[in-house]
């Protein structure tokens, strides 16, 4: 399907996806309005910022894998062009990844990952429990092997976030702060009152599924608990690359910051909207960060906050025209800062009235049944 380049377009939702199909739409010489009532927030605000396509792939989710890695590519290009764009950092990290193991199945485990990753023709570095220690000297003792991933990359989601507020900014993005209740062709209903446009984009998370028949029941929340840690001045230094990895099967992941800090995540569950933190998230988050990394018991625990993952059967995202002025871009998963420059350049192209490059076709709303 394919529309003339529009004049206004309206964005719903303002996390990273929302914030930077906004700035690059209207950079592109769209008008643009975005409409969220609390804009760099909700999941994007939570996350762990983590950019692993490698890390994080799973048989049976090839597409994913090449979504994922022909984004992580863009990555430094985007990170560029949005400091220039916000006069601010942009937040990226490119120090890498390591993925560890405590005992035998979760040893069992990433050689299954990296006998995976060999038959698609990715290389990865198996390391012992004392090459691991060499490069990150934090890691303890209980960890007796892993994979190194150098090519994957981080982002301080907050750093970002402020970039990416900034330069939609600049760009002359109108934001509205009220919450949409419907979206409709030709504009969105909100509370008490209409936004007309030429498109809408539909990319409020989990909360997109509310927004449009064609993707009611299809966009679910998943709930993960997320810690941020502050070393203090007795405490040995945090890693400075991604650590993750299973510990004793649950997955568990350190992300460092720039400040000193670690960003300690994630649970995993299915229980709808609720975004309370748990005794029990919260307990078993540091008993498998503190067996990984024991100095973090001398950490400060300044955050505990939940998000909502919004997710799809498949976990590919859903990326283009739900009918006639309504385009989704929403159902990233644990992807959304990840996915992102794919996203915003499928969502360009759409706009423009051309075709998406030949791998968006596996995010097509239509493998999701509905109305088209």
């Amino acid at each position: 399907m394919s529309e003339k380049r529009t004049d206004h377009v309206v964005v719903v939702g303002g996390g990273v996806v929302g914030l930077s199909v906004a700035w690059r739409a209207a950079a592109a010489g769209n008008r643009v309005s975005l409409v969220d009532p609390a804009p760099a927030s909700g999941a994007s605000y939570v996350a762990g910022g983590m950019l692993a396509p490698l890390a994080e792939a799973w048989p049976g989710e090839e597409e994913l894998l090449e979504l994922g890695s022909t984004s992580l590519n863009r990555w430094p290009d985007f990170a560029d062009e949005l400091s220039r764009a916000a006069g601010l950092p942009s937040g990226l990290r490119t120090e890498g990844t390591l993925m560890v193991g405590v005992d035998g199945a979760d040893r069992e485990e990433l050689d299954n990952v990296a006998g995976y990753l060999a038959g698609l023709g990715r290389s990865v570095t198996r390391l012992t429990g004392r090459e691991l220690r060499s490069r990150e000297p934090s890691l303890g003792p209980a960890v007796r092997g892993g994979l190194e991933v150098p090519g994957d990359l981080a982002v301080d989601n907050r750093l970002a976030l402020t970039a990416l507020r900034a330069a939609a900014e600049a760009a002359g993005v109108e934001f509205i702060a009220e919450r949409a209740e419907a979206v409709r062709p030709g504009g969105v209903e909100l509370v008490e009152s209409t936004v007309e446009c030429d498109v809408v984009v539909i990319s409020a998370g989990a909360q997109s599924g509310s927004l449009h028949p064609a993707l009611s029941d299809r966009i679910r929340p998943v709930k993960g608990e997320i810690l941020r840690l502050r070393r203090r001045a007795t405490a040995l230094p945090p890693p400075t690359r991604t650590v993750r990895g299973p510990v004793r099967g649950r997955p568990c992941y350190l992300v460092p910051r720039d400040d000193g800090g670690v960003v300690l995540g994630a649970t995993q569950h299915e229980v709808g909207f609720d975004t309370e933190v748990t005794v029990g998230g919260v307990r078993d988050l540091l008993a498998d960060a503190e067996t990984v990394m024991p100095g973090i018991a001398e950490y400060a625990l300044v955050e505990a906050t939940a998000g909502l993952r919004p997710s799809t059967t498949d976990n590919l995202p859903v990326i283009g025209w739900l009918e006639p002025g309504v385009l989704a871009a929403t159902g990233h998963h644990r992807g959304g800062f990840l996915l992102t420059p794919v996203t915003v350049d499928a969502v360009l192209s759409l706009l423009r009235g051309e075709e998406p490059e030949p791998l968006i076709k596996a995010t097509d709303p239509s493998r999701l049944g509905g109305q088209q």
